[in-house]
Protein backbone atom coordinates (compact mmCIF):
# COMPACT_ATOMS: atom_id res chain seq x y z
CA UNK A 1 0.00 0.00 0.00
CA UNK A 2 2.82 2.38 0.81
CA UNK A 3 4.46 1.77 -2.58
CA UNK A 4 1.15 2.24 -4.35
CA UNK A 5 0.49 5.48 -2.47
CA UNK A 6 3.97 6.77 -3.29
CA UNK A 7 3.45 5.86 -6.96
CA UNK A 8 0.12 7.68 -7.10
CA UNK A 9 1.72 10.75 -5.45
CA UNK A 10 4.52 10.82 -8.05
CA UNK A 11 2.03 10.47 -10.92
CA UNK A 12 -0.10 13.28 -9.51
CA UNK A 13 2.98 15.51 -9.08
CA UNK A 14 4.10 14.87 -12.65
CA UNK A 15 0.61 15.60 -13.94
CA UNK A 16 0.52 18.86 -11.98
CA UNK A 17 3.96 19.85 -13.31
CA UNK A 18 2.85 19.13 -16.86
CA UNK A 19 -0.28 21.21 -16.31
CA UNK A 20 1.76 24.11 -14.93
CA UNK A 21 4.19 23.90 -17.83
CA UNK A 22 1.29 23.90 -20.23
CA UNK A 23 -0.20 26.95 -18.53
CA UNK A 24 3.17 28.71 -18.63
CA UNK A 25 3.55 27.89 -22.31
CA UNK A 26 0.04 29.16 -22.93
CA UNK A 27 0.86 32.37 -21.07
CA UNK A 28 4.08 32.74 -23.10
CA UNK A 29 2.20 32.15 -26.34
CA UNK A 30 -0.50 34.58 -25.28
CA UNK A 31 2.14 37.20 -24.45
CA UNK A 32 3.72 36.68 -27.87
CA UNK A 33 0.29 37.05 -29.49
CA UNK A 34 -0.19 40.45 -27.85
CA UNK A 35 2.43 41.94 -30.18
CA UNK A 36 0.47 43.97 -32.73
CA UNK A 37 0.41 42.36 -36.15
CA UNK A 38 1.47 44.41 -39.13
CA UNK A 39 -1.67 45.07 -41.22
CA UNK A 40 -1.66 44.60 -45.01
CA UNK A 41 0.21 47.51 -46.55
CA UNK A 42 1.48 48.54 -43.11
CA UNK A 43 5.02 49.25 -41.92
CA UNK A 44 6.99 47.61 -39.10
CA UNK A 45 9.56 49.82 -37.34
CA UNK A 46 12.01 47.99 -35.10
CA UNK A 47 14.13 49.82 -32.56
CA UNK A 48 16.38 48.97 -29.63
CA UNK A 49 18.53 50.71 -27.08
CA UNK A 50 18.37 52.88 -23.99
CA UNK A 51 16.40 51.87 -20.91
CA UNK A 52 16.57 55.42 -19.46
CA UNK A 53 13.81 56.83 -21.75
CA UNK A 54 11.93 53.53 -22.16
CA UNK A 55 8.99 54.57 -19.96
CA UNK A 56 8.40 57.58 -22.19
CA UNK A 57 9.06 55.69 -25.43
CA UNK A 58 6.54 53.02 -24.45
CA UNK A 59 3.91 55.68 -23.86
CA UNK A 60 4.75 57.55 -27.06
CA UNK A 61 4.73 54.48 -29.25
CA UNK A 62 1.44 53.17 -27.83
CA UNK A 63 -0.26 56.53 -28.36
CA UNK A 64 1.14 56.87 -31.87
CA UNK A 65 0.01 53.38 -32.89
CA UNK A 66 -3.53 54.07 -31.71
CA UNK A 67 -3.74 57.02 -34.10
CA UNK A 68 -1.69 55.34 -36.87
CA UNK A 69 -2.65 51.63 -36.93
CA UNK A 70 -0.75 51.13 -40.18
CA UNK A 71 2.56 51.65 -38.36
CA UNK A 72 3.67 49.00 -35.86
CA UNK A 73 6.58 49.89 -33.56
CA UNK A 74 8.55 47.30 -31.61
CA UNK A 75 11.14 48.71 -29.24
CA UNK A 76 13.49 46.62 -27.07
CA UNK A 77 14.99 48.37 -24.03
CA UNK A 78 18.34 46.55 -24.09
CA UNK A 79 20.70 49.36 -23.02
CA UNK A 80 22.45 52.11 -24.95
CA UNK A 81 25.55 50.10 -25.85
CA UNK A 82 23.53 47.23 -27.29
CA UNK A 83 21.27 49.70 -29.07
CA UNK A 84 24.25 51.30 -30.81
CA UNK A 85 25.64 47.86 -31.73
CA UNK A 86 22.39 46.82 -33.37
CA UNK A 87 22.02 50.18 -35.11
CA UNK A 88 25.56 50.09 -36.55
CA UNK A 89 24.72 46.59 -37.77
CA UNK A 90 28.17 45.01 -38.08
CA UNK A 91 27.88 41.31 -37.21
CA UNK A 92 24.22 41.65 -36.25
CA UNK A 93 21.95 38.77 -37.27
CA UNK A 94 18.55 39.31 -38.87
CA UNK A 95 16.65 38.82 -35.60
CA UNK A 96 18.50 41.78 -34.06
CA UNK A 97 18.43 44.19 -37.00
CA UNK A 98 16.75 47.52 -36.25
CA UNK A 99 15.48 50.53 -38.15
CA UNK A 100 16.46 52.93 -35.38
CA UNK A 101 18.57 52.89 -32.25
CA UNK A 102 18.37 54.78 -28.97
CA UNK A 103 21.16 55.87 -26.65
CA UNK A 104 21.87 58.18 -23.72
CA UNK A 105 25.52 58.17 -24.78
CA UNK A 106 25.84 59.96 -28.12
CA UNK A 107 27.62 57.90 -30.76
CA UNK A 108 31.39 58.26 -31.05
CA UNK A 109 33.02 59.22 -34.35
CA UNK A 110 34.35 55.70 -34.88
CA UNK A 111 30.87 54.21 -34.35
CA UNK A 112 29.39 56.63 -36.89
CA UNK A 113 32.18 55.75 -39.36
CA UNK A 114 31.27 52.04 -39.08
CA UNK A 115 27.60 52.68 -39.92
CA UNK A 116 27.16 51.93 -43.66
CA UNK A 117 24.04 54.07 -44.19
CA UNK A 118 25.34 56.94 -42.08
CA UNK A 119 23.95 58.10 -38.76
CA UNK A 120 22.01 61.05 -37.39
CA UNK A 121 21.59 61.65 -33.66
CA UNK A 122 18.25 63.24 -32.81
CA UNK A 123 17.76 64.51 -29.24
CA UNK A 124 14.31 63.37 -28.06
CA UNK A 125 14.12 64.24 -24.39
CA UNK A 126 16.31 64.65 -21.30
CA UNK A 127 16.20 63.69 -17.66
CA UNK A 128 17.97 63.49 -14.33
CA UNK A 129 20.14 60.62 -13.18
CA UNK A 130 19.13 60.26 -9.54
CA UNK A 131 21.10 58.74 -6.69
CA UNK A 132 18.41 56.60 -5.08
CA UNK A 133 18.99 54.97 -1.71
CA UNK A 134 17.54 52.51 0.79
CA UNK A 135 18.33 53.67 4.32
CA UNK A 136 15.80 52.34 6.86
CA UNK A 137 14.97 54.73 9.68
CA UNK A 138 16.50 57.77 8.01
CA UNK A 139 14.19 60.76 8.19
CA UNK A 140 14.31 63.91 6.11
CA UNK A 141 16.21 64.65 2.92
CA UNK A 142 19.65 63.17 2.40
CA UNK A 143 22.17 65.75 1.17
CA UNK A 144 25.34 64.54 -0.50
CA UNK A 145 28.29 66.78 -1.29
CA UNK A 146 30.24 66.32 -4.50
CA UNK A 147 33.14 64.91 -2.54
CA UNK A 148 30.81 62.48 -0.73
CA UNK A 149 29.04 60.96 -3.74
CA UNK A 150 32.24 60.79 -5.78
CA UNK A 151 33.84 59.05 -2.79
CA UNK A 152 30.96 56.57 -2.57
CA UNK A 153 31.37 55.43 -6.19
CA UNK A 154 35.16 55.40 -5.85
CA UNK A 155 34.74 52.97 -2.94
CA UNK A 156 36.36 55.42 -0.50
CA UNK A 157 33.27 56.38 1.51
CA UNK A 158 32.21 53.01 2.89
CA UNK A 159 29.82 53.65 5.77
CA UNK A 160 26.64 55.68 6.06
CA UNK A 161 27.93 57.46 9.18
CA UNK A 162 31.09 58.61 7.39
CA UNK A 163 32.03 62.19 8.42
CA UNK A 164 31.63 63.40 4.80
CA UNK A 165 27.96 62.39 4.84
CA UNK A 166 27.38 63.50 8.42
CA UNK A 167 28.79 66.95 7.65
CA UNK A 168 25.97 67.80 5.21
CA UNK A 169 23.33 66.08 7.37
CA UNK A 170 24.26 67.42 10.84
CA UNK A 171 20.85 66.81 12.46
CA UNK A 172 20.44 63.28 11.12
CA UNK A 173 21.18 60.07 12.99
CA UNK A 174 23.08 58.10 10.39
CA UNK A 175 23.47 54.36 10.99
CA UNK A 176 26.78 52.53 11.26
CA UNK A 177 25.87 50.58 8.14
CA UNK A 178 28.01 49.52 5.18
CA UNK A 179 27.25 51.33 1.93
CA UNK A 180 26.55 49.06 -1.01
CA UNK A 181 26.48 50.68 -4.45
CA UNK A 182 24.08 49.38 -7.10
CA UNK A 183 25.51 49.82 -10.60
CA UNK A 184 24.83 48.78 -14.17
CA UNK A 185 26.00 45.43 -15.46
CA UNK A 186 25.30 46.23 -19.12
CA UNK A 187 26.75 48.89 -21.42
CA UNK A 188 24.74 51.93 -20.40
CA UNK A 189 24.20 55.54 -21.34
CA UNK A 190 23.02 56.18 -17.77
CA UNK A 191 26.44 54.98 -16.61
CA UNK A 192 28.05 57.29 -19.15
CA UNK A 193 26.07 60.28 -17.85
CA UNK A 194 27.15 59.59 -14.26
CA UNK A 195 30.78 58.90 -15.10
CA UNK A 196 30.99 61.90 -17.42
CA UNK A 197 29.92 64.01 -14.45
CA UNK A 198 32.32 62.28 -12.04
CA UNK A 199 35.08 62.85 -14.59
CA UNK A 200 34.27 66.58 -14.45
CA UNK A 201 34.29 66.91 -10.66
CA UNK A 202 36.84 64.37 -9.39
CA UNK A 203 40.52 64.20 -10.36
CA UNK A 204 40.78 60.72 -8.91
CA UNK A 205 37.86 59.45 -10.97
CA UNK A 206 39.30 61.08 -14.09
CA UNK A 207 42.71 59.49 -13.55
CA UNK A 208 41.37 56.08 -12.61
CA UNK A 209 38.27 55.56 -14.76
CA UNK A 210 37.12 58.50 -16.87
CA UNK A 211 33.76 58.57 -18.65
CA UNK A 212 32.57 55.14 -19.79
CA UNK A 213 29.49 53.08 -20.59
CA UNK A 214 30.92 50.06 -18.70
CA UNK A 215 33.00 50.38 -15.53
CA UNK A 216 34.94 47.90 -13.39
CA UNK A 217 33.39 49.38 -10.27
CA UNK A 218 35.50 49.60 -7.12
CA UNK A 219 34.28 48.89 -3.62
CA UNK A 220 31.19 47.04 -2.53
CA UNK A 221 29.11 47.02 -5.73
CA UNK A 222 26.06 45.02 -6.80
CA UNK A 223 25.36 44.86 -10.51
CA UNK A 224 21.99 44.87 -12.25
CA UNK A 225 20.76 45.11 -15.82
CA UNK A 226 18.86 48.18 -17.00
CA UNK A 227 17.45 51.11 -15.05
CA UNK A 228 14.55 48.95 -13.92
CA UNK A 229 16.92 46.30 -12.60
CA UNK A 230 18.97 48.85 -10.65
CA UNK A 231 15.84 50.44 -9.14
CA UNK A 232 14.51 47.03 -8.10
CA UNK A 233 17.83 46.01 -6.52
CA UNK A 234 17.99 49.24 -4.51
CA UNK A 235 14.43 48.67 -3.29
CA UNK A 236 15.38 45.19 -2.05
CA UNK A 237 18.76 46.02 -0.47
CA UNK A 238 19.08 47.89 2.83
CA UNK A 239 22.07 50.21 2.96
CA UNK A 240 22.27 50.53 -0.81
CA UNK A 241 22.62 53.54 -3.08
CA UNK A 242 22.64 53.50 -6.86
CA UNK A 243 22.21 55.63 -9.95
CA UNK A 244 19.02 55.42 -11.95
CA UNK A 245 16.84 57.53 -14.22
CA UNK A 246 14.68 59.64 -11.91
CA UNK A 247 11.44 58.38 -13.43
CA UNK A 248 12.30 54.79 -12.40
CA UNK A 249 12.98 55.86 -8.81
CA UNK A 250 9.77 57.88 -8.75
CA UNK A 251 7.62 55.05 -10.07
CA UNK A 252 8.45 52.69 -7.19
CA UNK A 253 8.81 55.31 -4.46
CA UNK A 254 12.57 55.24 -3.90
CA UNK A 255 14.09 58.10 -1.93
CA UNK A 256 16.57 60.22 -3.90
CA UNK A 257 19.41 62.37 -2.60
CA UNK A 258 19.82 66.11 -2.97
CA UNK A 259 23.17 66.61 -4.70
CA UNK A 260 25.57 69.54 -4.43
CA UNK A 261 25.77 71.37 -7.73
CA UNK A 262 28.48 73.58 -9.21
CA UNK A 263 27.23 76.59 -7.22
CA UNK A 264 27.33 74.68 -3.92
CA UNK A 265 23.53 74.32 -3.68
CA UNK A 266 21.83 71.03 -2.81
CA UNK A 267 19.10 70.31 -5.35
CA UNK A 268 16.73 67.38 -6.02
CA UNK A 269 16.46 65.54 -9.38
CA UNK A 270 13.10 67.16 -10.20
CA UNK A 271 12.06 68.35 -13.65
CA UNK A 272 12.46 72.12 -12.96
CA UNK A 273 16.05 71.55 -11.85
CA UNK A 274 16.80 69.38 -14.90
CA UNK A 275 15.24 72.07 -17.13
CA UNK A 276 17.53 74.64 -15.49
CA UNK A 277 20.49 72.40 -16.33
CA UNK A 278 19.37 71.85 -19.91
CA UNK A 279 19.04 75.60 -20.47
CA UNK A 280 22.83 75.92 -20.05
CA UNK A 281 23.68 73.45 -22.83
CA UNK A 282 25.38 74.57 -26.02
CA UNK A 283 24.18 72.32 -28.82
CA UNK A 284 26.70 71.83 -31.69
CA UNK A 285 25.87 71.19 -35.33
CA UNK A 286 25.82 67.39 -34.94
CA UNK A 287 23.47 67.67 -31.91
CA UNK A 288 25.94 65.76 -29.72
CA UNK A 289 26.12 67.60 -26.40
CA UNK A 290 26.80 66.59 -22.82
CA UNK A 291 25.90 68.39 -19.61
CA UNK A 292 28.90 67.27 -17.57
CA UNK A 293 28.57 69.83 -14.76
CA UNK A 294 25.91 72.46 -15.51
CA UNK A 295 26.16 75.91 -13.94
CA UNK A 296 23.31 77.72 -12.19
CA UNK A 297 21.99 77.78 -8.65
CA UNK A 298 18.93 75.68 -9.52
CA UNK A 299 20.64 73.21 -11.85
CA UNK A 300 20.71 69.52 -10.96
CA UNK A 301 24.26 68.27 -11.57
CA UNK A 302 23.63 64.95 -13.40
CA UNK A 303 21.39 65.48 -16.41
CA UNK A 304 21.55 63.80 -19.80
CA UNK A 305 19.87 64.19 -23.14
CA UNK A 306 18.89 60.99 -24.89
CA UNK A 307 19.04 60.41 -28.64
CA UNK A 308 17.17 58.47 -31.29
CA UNK A 309 19.60 57.18 -33.92
CA UNK A 310 18.45 57.06 -37.53
CA UNK A 311 20.28 56.34 -40.77
CA UNK A 312 20.83 59.04 -43.35
CA UNK A 313 19.27 56.83 -45.98
CA UNK A 314 17.08 53.74 -46.16
CA UNK A 315 16.32 51.35 -48.99
CA UNK A 316 12.58 51.43 -48.28
CA UNK A 317 10.66 54.64 -48.97
CA UNK A 318 7.79 53.52 -46.73
CA UNK A 319 10.20 53.22 -43.79
CA UNK A 320 11.50 56.74 -44.42
CA UNK A 321 7.97 58.14 -44.35
CA UNK A 322 7.00 56.13 -41.26
CA UNK A 323 10.15 57.10 -39.34
CA UNK A 324 9.74 60.75 -40.26
CA UNK A 325 6.09 60.85 -39.23
CA UNK A 326 6.73 59.02 -35.95
CA UNK A 327 9.62 61.14 -34.73
CA UNK A 328 8.15 64.40 -36.02
CA UNK A 329 5.17 63.50 -33.81
CA UNK A 330 7.38 62.77 -30.75
CA UNK A 331 9.10 66.14 -31.23
CA UNK A 332 5.79 68.02 -31.34
CA UNK A 333 4.71 70.14 -28.37
CA UNK A 334 1.92 67.80 -27.13
CA UNK A 335 4.25 64.79 -27.20
CA UNK A 336 6.99 66.70 -25.40
CA UNK A 337 4.44 67.61 -22.72
CA UNK A 338 3.94 63.87 -22.14
CA UNK A 339 7.65 63.74 -21.26
CA UNK A 340 7.11 66.22 -18.44
CA UNK A 341 4.13 64.27 -17.12
CA UNK A 342 6.31 61.15 -16.82
CA UNK A 343 9.24 62.83 -15.04
CA UNK A 344 11.39 63.56 -18.08
CA UNK A 345 12.34 66.97 -19.46
CA UNK A 346 10.87 68.41 -22.67
CA UNK A 347 13.45 69.63 -25.17
CA UNK A 348 13.86 73.39 -25.50
CA UNK A 349 11.96 74.55 -28.58
CA UNK A 350 15.13 75.43 -30.49
CA UNK A 351 16.61 71.94 -29.88
CA UNK A 352 13.38 70.21 -30.93
CA UNK A 353 13.38 72.27 -34.15
CA UNK A 354 16.97 71.27 -34.89
CA UNK A 355 16.14 67.60 -34.33
CA UNK A 356 13.23 67.96 -36.74
CA UNK A 357 15.44 69.70 -39.34
CA UNK A 358 17.93 66.81 -39.16
CA UNK A 359 15.07 64.32 -39.48
CA UNK A 360 13.95 66.09 -42.67
CA UNK A 361 17.27 65.16 -44.32
CA UNK A 362 16.66 61.38 -44.09
CA UNK A 363 16.08 59.97 -47.58
CA UNK A 364 15.75 56.82 -49.62
CA UNK A 365 19.07 55.47 -50.88
CA UNK A 366 19.61 55.39 -54.60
Amino acid sequence: MRKQGKFLFVVAALALAALLCGCQAARTDAAADTKPAVPPGGVLLRGAGATFPSVLYRQWFEEYQKAHPGTVIRYEAVGSGEGIRRFVGAGVDSAEQVDFGASDAAMRDDEIARTPQGALMLPMTAGSVALAYNLPGFQGELKLSRKAYAGIFLGLVKNWNDPLIQKTNPEAKLPNLTITTVVRLDSSGTTFALTKHLDAISNQWRNQFGPATVVNWPGNAMRAKGNEGVASRIQQSEGSIGYVGYEFARRIGLKTALLENKEGKFVPPLAPNAIASLSTAEIPENLRAWLSDPAGANSYPIVTMTWILVHKDYADESKVRALHDLFAWTLSEPSQKMALDLGYVPLPENVAKRSLAALDTVKTGQ
